[in-house]
């Protein structure tokens, strides 16, 4: 059996906004990174004590947006490859030890890994539906890769990716309440997006797209066979749909001046 080589060094990176409750989780599974580096944008929890506890890297940044903290905070790394793992997740033991063994092989070509994810919502691990599967570029040569978009931003690598066999876990939302508070945030920022982008509103849009997300991910997508929590969430993916064109058309009619 061919000889492993020395594993280039890993820098991973996170972005924290009051994580007290998931973060000490996230920070012990990357325990074995080479360097940690966390950008917070003002916690008023416990987030950075639990954070010291595992790196002095630590920075605070007040907060410019999904793509420009991702990419500020990766930025600030040092060694070549870089990874990003966000607060409310975690990196199993099976994917430590993928993640290790692919840098220690020939990764001479290869310059990022796409990684598939887990989610766990109201006592289960979700594994059909919207949210499964899912996942995305993890893991890159830092020289290669670059953040882009605005509320879905993603790393895009200029070069070849492989995808790893093994699966990061995310904790999403505490409850249902705090899923609708999210739906809020976001739903208020993806009509921003839109709009920014020149996109305008559309009845046919805000009547039709809502249902037929419901239709692919509940039933295409097999989410009814996750149970009751299946259902909850494609019923609540079809209101953030709704809300988020609904939205679009209150900034639109809002920039108007209409008050009717």
């Amino acid at each position: 059996m061919e000889e492993l080589r020395q594993a280039p060094k890993l820098s991973v990176y996170m972005i924290t906004y009051n994580n007290e409750e998931t973060v000490e989780r996230a920070l012990k599974s990357v325990t074995w990174a080479d360097e940690l580096v966390i950008v917070d944008s003002f916690s008023n929890d416990r987030t950075l004590e639990i954070a010291r506890k595992f790196t002095d890297k630590i920075y605070q940044r007040k907060w410019p947006g999904h793509r420009d903290q991702y990419q500020f905070a990766a930025d600030l790394t040092t060694h070549d490859w870089i990874m990003f793992v966000d607060a409310d997740e975690e990196v199993s033991p099976e994917l430590a030890e993928e993640i290790q063994k692919e840098l220690s092989g020939k990764v001479e070509g290869v310059d990022g890994f796409f990684v598939y994810r887990r989610t766990y919502y109201l006592g289960r691990w979700i594994r059909y539906g919207g949210w499964y599967p899912d996942g995305e570029i993890r893991l890159y040569r830092r020289n290669k890769g670059r953040w882009e978009g605005g509320l879905h931003a993603k790393v895009v690598v200029d070069g070849t990716v492989k995808s790893l066999k093994n699966q990061y876990l995310h904790y999403t939302y505490r409850n249902i309440s705090d899923q609708i508070q999210t739906i809020d945030k976001y739903s208020r920022i993806a009509a921003e997006d839109m709009e920014g982008q020149g996109r305008t509103f559309s009845l046919f849009t805000l009547l039709f797209h809502p249902p037929f997300r419901f239709i692919k991910d509940y039933f295409f997508k097999l989410g009814y066979r996750d149970g009751l929590p299946g259902l909850v969430i494609a019923v609540s993916t079809t209101y953030y749909v709704f809300i988020k064109y609904a939205k679009l058309w209150e900034q639109m009619r809002t920039q108007r001046g209409d008050k009717r």
